[in-house]
């Protein structure tokens, strides 16, 4: 769930510390592009951002806690994860997020997060363990659910989702480790998208990929969106999934290409869905949103790169991690809880 010059970034931020983060609810306003009419049901032309935590190197893997109220997310490089709430504010949720002094890696923390409604705890991509993890949200306490293919361990787990039967999604992309596909501690070959099935069954949707990132369902769970972060191919490829989630068919979904100006920031990264399958997905220079045909209806134009995005709140907030910063924009849609 980052972009290939993401290091370059997290040296340039390397002065920001913990104490500079915080909240700071300052508002701005959104510039947006509609190219379709059906943007205007989905966020007003006057919504403006506000700014609730910020200071970060790279902030990533937002996921809303239905039973507490609250976001939590990640930074990356910084191996920490957090916590903000409207009543409580912002506070360190894990530290490390993922593992301390890993050798090898360029970022061990933890990467995307995903509440599970159905088991009440947190799904962890941990870069440093190379692994899908439970976690107790009250004792903090983790479990290993996953962390090798055939024998062989994951490159660094990415992002996760989760259907409501229990079965899991994952990407694993090789951003923890130094030297990415070059590194000595890459076993696999590939870097792949995984379904792993509540009977422990572990299947590779996709080996082909170069860099695949974010990743998501449809509110049918018939559908998986699987973003690709390679600045030469920067598509979401979409895979219609039939009994116990085998791939019937795949297909690019949308391709970025012509948004790849030298001016825009970023690249196809996460990715969240509203209850009438509009797809939210972070790109280059904003957040574009996606009819379920894959029709471009509109983006929200940001200054920097954008790693993520999750609904929360009272359903119809979105909540976005821009590289330092994390945001909060009021929609006129909701996510899939209110479905």
């Amino acid at each position: 769930m980052m972009s290939l010059s993401r290091r370059q970034f997290s040296i340039l931020m390397s002065s920001f510390l913990f104490a500079a983060c915080g909240k700071t609810e300052e508002p701005f306003r959104l510039e947006m592009d509609m190219f379709d009419e059906k943007y205007s049901e989905l966020i007003s032309n006057k919504s403006v951002a506000k700014i609730i935590a910020e200071g970060f190197q790279w902030s990533e893997g937002p996921t809303w806690d239905f039973d507490r109220e609250c976001l939590y997310f990640t930074d990356v490089p910084q191996n920490k994860a957090y916590r903000w709430s409207e009543k409580s504010g912002f506070d360190v949720f894990l530290s490390p997020s993922g593992l301390d002094n890993v050798e090898g890696f360029r970022e061990p923390g933890a990467n995307g997060l995903f509440f599970d409604k159905n088991s009440r705890r947190l799904l962890v991509c941990n870069h440093g363990r190379r692994a899908i993890e439970w976690l107790d949200i009250e004792t903090k306490k983790r479990e290993l659910i996953i962390g090798k293919y055939q024998g062989s361990p994951f490159n660094s787990p990415n992002d996760i989702v989760a259907s409501k039967a229990g079965d899991v999604f994952f990407t694993d992309p090789p951003y923890g480790l130094e030297g990415l596909n070059d590194s000595p501690l890459k076993k696999l070959r590939f870097n792949g998208v995984y379904h792993l099935s509540p009977n422990g069954n572990l299947q590779v949707i996709d080996d082909g990929l170069t860099f695949p990132n974010g990743i998501l369902l449809s509110p049918d769970e018939k559908t998986l969106y699987v973003s690709q972060s390679d600045p030469t191919a920067p598509i979401i490829m979409r895979y219609r999934l039939g009994t116990e989630n085998v791939v019937e068919s795949k297909e690019v979904f949308y391709d970025f290409s012509k948004h790849m100006k030298t001016d825009a920031h970023g690249l196809p990264d996460g990715m969240s869905i509203d209850k009438d399958g509009v797809i939210f997905a972070t790109g280059p220079g904003g957040i574009y949103s996606l009819s379920p045909q894959g029709v471009l209806l509109g983006k929200i134009n940001l200054d920097r790169a954008s790693s993520n995005c999750a609904f929360g709140g009272d359903g119809s907030t979105l909540f976005v991690t821009n590289q330092d910063r994390i945001l909060k924009i009021e929609t006129k849609t909701s996510g899939l809880k209110w479905n």
